[in-house]
């Protein structure tokens, strides 16, 4: 089959190449992926860079999420699935990514893709919908809530406002220009505020004091804002980590009597991960999920690709595996 493989970590048109691989067979429990469409996330030019660098197991083959049709099942796998559409979410935990024609996942982690959703929704979940969703639920309920998006036009961002909103909180989210601004807005937000505004705090304040979660893109730019919304009801989760840690002010998180959490999807308990997309599947059904802007590549430009995301492209970019 062809892949877009590296053998070693560096700049995506030093190291990242298409070529001829053995087609992966499933073994016990997992099922094969004729992939149609691989999803590229920050956390996968991170790995290939070498930033957050994984062992290569001979050679890897990049992107975690993407959507295909399933094509074989191992030993235990109910072989109906086969011709099944399905939405992927950690193949590249293993070498197996999605940037291939064939990818193999164990078998909950090919989920299905609900009647009428796109296989572009599908190649967007994975880490941005589950991600937001952790940040969401790991500490309760939510229905009836305040929560703040952080970000509200980048693809964690989008997620967590179209879940929380299917879930039944009130959400506000920041953004940075008018154009994001309307992306939040589509999105289902409630408030949207655009933070370089002498008003934000103010809005914020009116929307929701204390918010009972913020979803947190930037701790070390947001925290005293954060803090400034926040009490004994309030837990901010971070989920993305940038080049300057916060200083943590100690005595003011006390006041605030507030929680903080940190989120890195690969840790989370593979039962909450499981839940996470049984969830997401409800919430599309339902219609509450929708895309993001898409930038699409073709296999060949898998390296643009990656460098577009790594240059911080507003919407979703994808890649069409022919």
């Amino acid at each position: 089959m062809k892949a877009a493989v590296y053998t070693r970590t560096g700049a995506a048109r030093d190291v990242l190449h298409l070529e001829e691989v053995d087609r992966p067979e499933p073994t016990a429990g997992e099922v094969r992926v004729r992939v149609c469409v691989s999803g590229v996330n920050p956390t996968d030019y991170k790995t290939r860079s070498g930033a957050t660098a994984r062992p290569i197991d001979g050679f890897q083959i990049p992107n975690q999420d993407g959507a295909g049709i399933v094509d074989a099942v191992g030993e235990g796998v109910d072989p109906a699935r086969v011709g099944q559409e399905v939405w992927i979410w950690f193949a590249a935990t293993r070498r197996w990514g999605t940037a291939a024609q064939w990818t193999v996942v164990p078998q909950e982690q090919a989920v299905p893709l609900p009647a009428g959703a796109s296989m572009d929704l599908g190649a967007s979940l994975g880490v941005p919908a589950m991600t937001a969703h952790r940040c969401l639920h790991a500490d309760g309920p939510i229905t009836g809530k305040s929560v703040l998006v952080a970000g509200g036009a980048g693809a964690v961002g989008h997620f967590a406002i179209e879940l929380a909103r299917h879930d039944g909180a009130r959400v506000a989210t920041t953004v940075s220009s008018t154009d994001k601004a309307s992306l939040a807005a589509a999105a289902g937000a409630d408030l949207v505020v655009n933070y370089r505004k002498d008003d934000a705090r103010e809005q914020l304040r009116r929307f929701a004091a204390p918010m009972d979660r913020i979803v947190e893109v930037n701790l070390a730019a947001n925290l005293e804002l954060d803090l400034s919304l926040s009490g004994a009801t309030t837990t901010i989760v971070t989920f993305a980590a940038t080049a300057e840690d916060p200083a943590l002010p100690v005595r003011a998180c006390m006041n605030a009597n507030v929680t903080l959490r940190f989120v890195l999807l690969y840790g989370v308990p593979k039962d909450e991960l499981t839940r996470a997309a049984d969830d997401i599947n409800r919430a599309i059904v339902t219609g509450a999920l929708t895309e993001l802007p898409v930038h699409r590549f073709s296999f060949d430009d898998i390296a643009a690709a990656h460098e577009a995301v790594e240059a911080g492209i507003v919407g979703k970019v994808l890649v069409d595996i022919d």
